[in-house]
């Protein structure tokens, strides 16, 4: 690495970064990270802070965890790499694929479809639920459903089905035939319920409108989070994902549950469905698959969506979709070691209980400071959404954001701001004192607000 003068010089000068204005990055660089170890991570100056956002949600096990490294590494010097197309396989992918079925076989997943990452494993999953429909002789099936403040990656298709004007506005017009409806958001939605359980019947009720108003026969696929991440930690009532899966059912439509944040552990289950209970068509992963070792996701199919795919005998059936790293044999190898200490470690456990831990915390933060006007979290995802009056909800700005999470920093604690809202998603290895540490920083963030 070249040595610090040169790093510092030319931070955001040769780079643009994901999900930031170029002018914004020059005038004020970002912070440059050089070390990782266990929950911490360590700048350019020396700085030590432990990682409230888990890289972006995905470290999972931390920045030590010897045995992906290793595994990484062995795969390396045997074959670093080999395509994945027609004609091929390699035995990290074979092996992976039965994995991850038979991780996710209570949620009914039978086929693994291997992707680069998040915003891959979802337009596969769009891609796939369009083409389900041709091979069942039903074409006029192409529009999608989903939730507003959803967030499915930045693809033209996920950024489509994103129901966040951010993700949106500059790069439309996008997809055609995608609606969204209310998600089941109990601090801001147009019905001004507070409760949860009316709240998701509310939302359900809208789902099923827009379907009537659509035309149910021209439904391909509802897609949503369990937990919707990006958008705030929205964390619908336990009915709502179980209403939206039978009023799919109710008009053929297939559910996809994106679980790119909440797959493997995060909220307190192996994964969001699972914790609601419902078993989707689909689902969508990455992330934790590798806890950040490797950039690696997948696409998971039911049984339903492989038989209709596997017994047709026209064109219809033939899926002319790849990406040239999928099924990346070290990807694989890493995942599989990654899934392995997933398991050892019990990380759901981990993070339904330290999650417990993390909310107290939170909520006597809330009680303590004004500028706290919701607390919401499952599992290791949690958000303070913070406004400058209560009453009304009037969000904080995005330049006192940037002090507050300056200030956090300063502190020893590293979060995400998205919006008016500070984000965390610590690794899943944390304790209950990590979880004290991380409040304590934030609320000396809140405390110089």
């Amino acid at each position: 690495m070249r040595d610090k003068n040169f790093l510092v010089e030319n931070n955001a000068r040769r780079i643009w970064h994901p999900m930031a204005h170029p002018a914004e990055m020059q005038a004020n660089p970002p912070r440059i990270i050089v070390k990782g170890e266990g929950i911490h991570v360590t700048d350019i100056d020396g700085r030590k802070v432990l990682d409230g956002v888990g890289g972006l949600w995905n470290v999972t096990l931390g920045y030590s965890c010897d045995p992906i490294k290793q595994a990484i590494a062995d795969q390396l010097a045997e074959l670093p790499y080999y395509s994945g197309f027609r004609g091929v396989s390699t035995g990290p992918a074979i092996e992976l694929a039965y994995e991850l079925t038979e991780w996710f076989k209570p949620e009914g997943m039978a086929r693994a479809f291997f992707t680069s990452g998040g915003s891959d494993s979802v337009e596969t999953a769009l891609r796939l639920a369009r083409q389900y429909w041709k091979i069942k002789g039903q074409r006029d099936r192409t529009k999608f459903l989903a939730l507003k403040k959803g967030y499915h990656g930045t693809h033209f298709g996920g950024a489509s089905v994103n129901g966040n004007a951010n993700f949106r506005r500059n790069y439309e017009p996008l997809l055609p035939g995608v609606y969204h409806i209310p998600s089941p958001w109990t601090y801001r939605n147009p019905f001004g319920e507070t409760d949860p359980a009316r709240l998701a019947q509310l939302c359900a009720a809208a789902l099923a409108d827009e379907i009537e108003f659509q035309g149910p026969d021209t439904i391909a696929a509802f897609i949503m989070e369990p937990v919707l991440g990006a958008g705030g930690v929205i964390v619908p009532h336990d009915s709502f994902m179980p209403l939206a899966r039978e009023i799919c059912d109710r008009h053929g439509i297939l559910m996809i549950s994106d679980e790119v944040v909440t797959g493997f552990g995060r909220t307190g289950a192996w994964s969001g469905a699972r914790l609601w209970n419902v078993k989707p068509d689909m689902m969508t992963i990455a992330k934790a698959v590798t806890s950040g070792y490797f950039p690696l996701g997948a696409t998971l199919i039911n049984d339903k969506i492989a038989e209709a795919f596997e017994s047709d005998d026209t064109s219809f059936g033939s899926i002319g979709h790849g990406y040239t790293y999928s099924g990346h044999p070290v990807g694989c190898a890493a995942g599989i070691a990654a899934l392995a200490e997933t398991k050892r470690l019990k990380l759901d456990v981990n993070a339904a209980a330290t999650g417990v831990a993390l909310a107290q915390a939170l909520d006597r933060l809330q009680a303590a400071h004004d500028i706290v006007g919701d607390v919401r979290s499952k599992g290791l995802m949690a958000a303070l959404e913070l406004v400058s009056d209560r009453a009304t909800k009037k969000a904080v700005d995005r330049k006192a954001m940037a002090r507050i999470a300056d200030a956090i920093y300063d502190a020893g604690v590293m979060v995400r701001v998205s919006g008016n809202n500070i984000i965390l998603s610590p690794p899943l290895i944390i304790t209950a004192q990590d979880t004290a540490t991380i409040a304590e920083a934030i609320g000396v963030g809140l405390a110089a607000a």
